[in-house]
C-alpha cells in the first residue's frame, strides 16, 4: 500500500478505533482497536486483504504510535479549534 494515504500520528484525537494504521519502516497494515487505560496502550489487530485477525493482536504506546507509525488520512479525527 502507497504511503501516499497515510500521515504522521500528531496528537491522541487522531487515533480513534478502527482506523488503519501502518508502520514507517515495513508495508504491514493494522486495524486501531481500543485503548486499555490498564495497560496503558492500543491494541492494534493486523490486517490482510480487508480481513481482521482477532486472534492475534500487538499492544502499542501512544508514544511509540505516534514514533513509528503512520495512519490512515481518510480515518483521521483531528480536533478542530474553535
Amino acid at each position: 500500500m502507497k504511503n501516499n494515504n497515510f500521515e504522521t500520528i500528531f496528537d491522541a484525537y487522531q487515533l480513534v478505533s478502527g482506523a488503519k494504521i501502518k508502520g514507517k519502516q515495513q508495508d504491514e497494515i493494522f486495524e486501531l482497536g481500543t485503548y486499555d487505560a490498564l495497560k496503558r496502550g492500543y491494541t492494534l489487530y493486523p490486517l490482510e486483504h480487508g480481513v481482521k485477525y482477532d486472534n492475534f493482536s500487538v499492544l502499542v504506546s501512544e508514544k511509540e504510535l505516534k514514533t513509528n507509525f503512520l495512519i490512515e488520512s481518510g480515518k483521521a479525527n483531528t480536533a478542530i479549534a474553535a
